[in-house]
């Protein structure tokens, strides 16, 4: 008598595999995360990551969806951001969300003081854009609700504020130096947030309008793009970089280089895919602005500030 060896006969059950648009890794489903809205799919890391550094450096209070192609343009949802990120991460998410909603309230206004910056109610008008007095109610600060300076009754703003915002031909706001020139907070000269410089060039861009000024004196740089501004006048030679390296910073995406004693050219990387170079390119442009052109070549995406996004 002879017995037949048992031989199984299952098949094993493997999950299938989805491929993320941003590493374009393949990972299990229970690693992918879904945004609700555009049913777009990434791991879950690669969008932790890209979440948060919209949020580190508060330019975005709408959170879109990091596929450039995403054709509903979806965005996240808080609840969704909610489960990404830390609880101090998610609370520095809501003090921009806060931030920009007053920014955009014709009712509402930061007060100017440094000190304070309560948030201070407007009165009602027919037009928000005239000028009233405005008093905080915790500091008892009265200002301007146009210009932000000391409220100044029977003056227009522009006549009021002429060392900042106005002056004669051939002059600009240096010829007015004084001590809060090297002050590492000033306003935006357009829409007047706080902005803070520790160091770098004097080429200042605001985050909140986009808007391109000397740190200085405060002069629109918008039109400037070969920075001409710092080779006479009060400013001249205080750009604090070579020109040409802050006007390469504006114009390319490059890959940094280490100096060395042979002066050898650095390897060029291989280029990226080209569904991950779009990807880039379209976090690049929702964190800063400044590329004019990109090359899928490169890895490195670096502004005139210096900042360093891979």
């Amino acid at each position: 008598m002879t017995t037949a060896r048992y031989r199984p006969t299952w098949e094993l059950a493997v999950d299938p595999l989805v491929s993320c648009k941003l590493c374009l890794g393949e990972f299990p489903l229970e690693q992918m995360t879904t945004i609700t809205q555009c049913q777009c799919v990434f791991c879950t890391l690669c969008l932790k990551q890209y979440v948060e550094l919209l949020i580190k450096d508060g330019l975005e209070t709408a959170i879109s969806c990091p596929d450039s192609a995403c054709p509903k343009r979806g965005h996240l949802q808080e609840n969704e951001i909610e489960c990404m990120v830390a609880t101090e991460m998610m609370q520095r998410y809501k003090k921009l969300q806060f931030e920009r909603e007053v920014l955009l309230d014709p009712c509402r206004t930061w007060c100017p003081s440094s000190t304070c910056q309560a948030v201070c109610q407007l009165k009602e008008a027919d037009s928000p854009a005239l000028p009233q007095l405005v008093q905080c109610a915790v500091c008892a600060l009265e200002f301007c609700s146009a210009c932000k300076a000391n409220w100044h009754p029977g003056q227009a703003c522009q006549e009021n504020n002429l060392p900042i915002t106005s002056f004669l031909p051939g002059e600009n706001s240096s010829f007015y130096k004084n001590e809060e020139d090297d002050a590492p907070i000033k306003r935006c000269p357009k829409c007047k947030v706080y902005i803070e410089r520790d160091e770098g060039c004097a080429q200042m861009m605001c985050k909140n309008c986009k808007h391109a000024f000397c740190w200085y004196c405060l002069e629109s740089l918008d039109d400037d793009f070969l920075l001409i501004h710092y080779d006479k006048g009060p400013c001249r030679n205080k750009l604090g970089h070579s020109r040409a390296s802050v006007i390469w910073h504006r114009t390319q995406v490059r890959t940094p280089t280490s100096p060395s004693a042979s002066h050898t050219r650095q390897p060029t990387p291989p280029p990226l895919p080209p569904p991950l170079f779009a990807t880039l390119q379209h976090v690049a442009s929702h964190v800063l602005p400044g590329s004019a052109s990109v090359s899928p070549s490169v890895h490195t995406f670096t502004y005139s500030d210096g900042l360093v996004l891979w």
